[in-house]
């Protein structure tokens, strides 16, 4: 079923995610910001309430579609996590030194302004 198997991938790019955030910080000592960075329990404390709560707005679209009888909602929901966690991914591996082809870069900031 494609409910299932979205959830699943939304749910292995946020641990991608979290994991090349570790690396980023632990490793290169680098912050989004430019800054230097270091593994900090609270900030990783933050990052997985972050994503217990973007799992629970999933929940709460999927019971609207539920109400609605469709499958909508859920599925936008979804695959707007799942963009926003690449997105995040990319960003962490252009700043371990990882070169990102500047189309995707261009991108990604285009992205990132319209937020």
């Amino acid at each position: 079923m494609l409910c299932n198997r979205i959830i699943v991938i939304l749910m292995i790019c946020m641990g991608i995610d979290y994991l090349t955030g570790m690396i980023r910080a632990t490793v290169f000592k680098k912050n989004k910001y430019g800054g230097k960075s270091a593994l900090e329990s609270r900030a990783g404390f933050k990052g997985i309430l972050k994503k217990v709560v973007m799992l629970a707005i999933c929940c709460i679209a999927a019971f609207f579609d539920l109400l609605l009888g469709t499958h909508v909602i859920y599925y936008t929901v979804t695959i707007g996590f799942i963009v926003n966690e690449t997105i995040s991914i990319i960003e962490n591996a252009g700043i371990m030194g990882i070169p990102i082809p500047e189309k995707l870069a261009a991108a990604i900031r285009v992205l990132k302004d319209k937020q």
